[in-house]
């Protein structure tokens, strides 16, 4: 064994310390930031064990693995995880070594004691004790050396998805300055430059591996880089069921960071239909926010959809769409709500409603829809009332998706009131955009099941309650994207549909489905690159030549009517159109 120090650890060991007295100071800012519930909240779940099992399943799996870029594109996700989980290998072999093989292990010696806690050995364990004389000893090398060719492997497949990025299925990368450049560049070297250093025991290499990992941990914390320690916190965040309240505090802020920016949510955008609204994407709203362009972010947030399709696809599960609304939140405005309406308002109470019937504005608007709803719960033999039959009563997200939250909470708790003072043990809604606010805004419900109309349709058809006539054609369903990615409601739509027809496939389904281009989460999206999207979406559906398009969203269905070369229809249109 050599001796235990030599000059060349220095730089390795200042960037490490660097790196880690940034992550701890960032780290306690985080939580500094989050409210005091928040704070608790978070804490707690710490200790939870449900909770903790899932935080290790996640950093493992999320952090490692790279699970969801496996699902959605393996070539990407062997790219990834390569890299991270054969870094995490070749430290993990580096301790076994030290800890099971050092010759001073059973040497009842106290120099034992200063090689253990030196925590730079395991990474230059191979020049302070190149010799491995035991079969133990050539496996871990072996394994060692393993892991390093899968490392090597993953940095050939980024330098190919850098240069020709369409060979590994991506048609848009991000662009990014010299600083993040310095670094990736860096972070390639490191294993390169180990591999020589080992194999050669030259000092020159062991000096330029410590300086090029220096590089690495130095400008890490002010790149994109910076999401490979965030990702661990942001992972514990969430499973402790935080929010954004800020686009760059607390939570928010961790979020930010966890971005690693790899680009996946660019082509999943619809909006990347057009290439001038490629850089309008969620990974380029994250980039703004982290460069403090702050003009821009708001620019991009105001424009966004609100789909949700970027979050569905993001390997980290960061929630950029709460980020925008967060953002909207923060943007000066001078309307103010006003609820004189509610004074006109009645909902006359009835000892045996079961149902609330909620329209909803947009399906006020598509009459049919409510009209269908009627005459399935008559022929169903239903009780139920209409809360907004006479129109007027919103659920309050136009008012969220402009970033008013305090008369949104105004609008909300009003509407809240009258729903209890109905008595209805049931609420059914028609409009997805209702459905999820109710879902996620409207706390004091307890007691009343909510339900959207394609949940409450496919019980009346497993209840036996109404009967349908089916018929020869064919039918594709389009997910709406607050019904499919924000709560997964995928199957009962498409069972309903069965029962009166044949059910052929879209080529983007469920979590995956193409936004109508209609919907109200965007502020300043024009006519034409929402018509753009809804011909990107028709085509979609299209795929397999269906006779007709059913949907279950009533702006979905006005925004489709203007585009599609078949007949569009309302699930609960198409429902009362064949009940027996």
């Amino acid at each position: 064994m050599k001796e235990i120090f030599n000059p060349f650890v220095i730089p390795f060991v200042f960037g490490m310390v660097f790196v880690l007295s940034y992550c701890v100071i960032g780290m306690i800012r985080v939580v500094a930031q989050l409210s005091k519930s928040d704070r608790r909240k978070f804490l707690r779940s710490l200790v939870t064990p449900k909770i903790a099992a899932a935080n290790l399943h996640d950093l493992f799996c999320d952090c490692l693995l790279h699970v969801k870029i496996w699902r959605r594109k393996p070539i990407l996700g062997y790219m990834h995880s390569s890299i991270a989980f054969g870094w995490f290998m070749i430290i993990v072999i580096g301790h076994v070594e030290l800890f099971t093989l050092h010759p001073l292990q059973n040497m009842q010696i106290p120099e034992y004691e200063e090689v253990a806690t030196n925590f730079y050995f395991p990474i230059f364990y191979k020049y302070f004790n190149p010799e491995e004389p035991t079969l133990y000893a050539k496996v871990l090398a072996f394994l060692m050396d393993f892991f390093l060719l899968i490392i090597l492997s993953g940095i050939f497949m980024a330098m190919i998805k850098k240069l020709r990025s369409r060979l590994l299925g991506v048609k848009r990368i991000m662009r990014f300055g010299i600083v993040d450049n310095v670094v990736r560049v860096s972070l390639w070297l490191i294993f390169i430059l180990r591999i020589i250093a080992e194999k050669t025991q030259l000092i020159g290499f062991w000096w330029a591996y410590s300086i090029d990992l220096c590089i690495f941990m130095c400008m890490l914390p002010f790149t994109r880089y910076m999401h490979i320690p965030t990702e661990a916190l942001f992972i514990l965040m969430r499973h402790a069921g935080l929010k954004s309240r800020h686009p760059r505090k607390g939570y928010a802020l961790a979020q930010l960071y966890s971005c690693p920016s790899c680009g996946l949510c660019i082509d999943a955008c619809p909006m990347s239909v057009n290439n001038a609204n490629s850089r309008c994407t969620s990974a380029y709203f994250v980039k703004n926010l982290r460069d403090k362009n702050y003009d821009e972010a708001k620019e991009i947030s105001e424009k966004c959809l609100m789909c949700g399709k970027c979050v569905s696809i993001c390997p980290v599960s960061i929630d950029t769409c709460d980020m925008k609304m967060g953002q909207r939140s923060v943007t000066p405005h001078t309307i103010k709500g006003n609820y004189d309406y509610f004074k006109n308002v009645n909902v006359e109470t009835k000892d045996d409603t079961k149902i609330l019937y909620f329209a909803g504005c947009m399906t006020q608007l598509t009459p049919i829809i409510m009209r269908s709803m009627m005459k399935i719960m008559d022929s169903a033999g239903e009780k139920y009332e209409l809360f907004d039959k006479d129109g007027g009563i919103c659920c309050g997200r136009p008012m969220l998706l402009a970033g008013k939250i305090t008369e949104a909470r105004e609008m909300i708790l009003k509407n809240t009131e009258l729903i209890k003072k109905s008595g209805a043990k049931r609420l059914v809604l028609s409009c997805p955009i209702c459905y999820k606010v109710f879902r996620e805004e409207y706390h004091r419900l307890k007691g009343i099941k909510i339900q959207h109309h394609t949940q409450y349709i496919d019980e009346l058809i497993r209840d036996g309650k109404i009967k349908l006539s089916a018929d020869d054609m064919r039918y594709v369903y389009h997910d709406p994207c607050e019904l499919g990615r924000s709560f997964r409601i995928y199957d009962e739509p498409r069972d309903v549909i069965k029962n009166v027809g044949e059910l052929v496939p879209a080529k983007s389904e469920k979590d995956q489905s193409i936004c109508c281009g209609g919907s109200l989460g965007s502020i300043s999206l024009t006519l034409q690159e929402r018509d753009e999207i809804t011909q990107l979406s028709v085509d979609d559906l299209m795929t397999n030549d269906p006779q007709k398009i059913v949907t279950a969203c009533p702006l979905c269905l006005r925004t489709f009517a203007r585009k599609a070369p078949v007949e569009v229809q309302d699930i609960a249109e198409l429902v009362a159109s064949r009940l027996q």
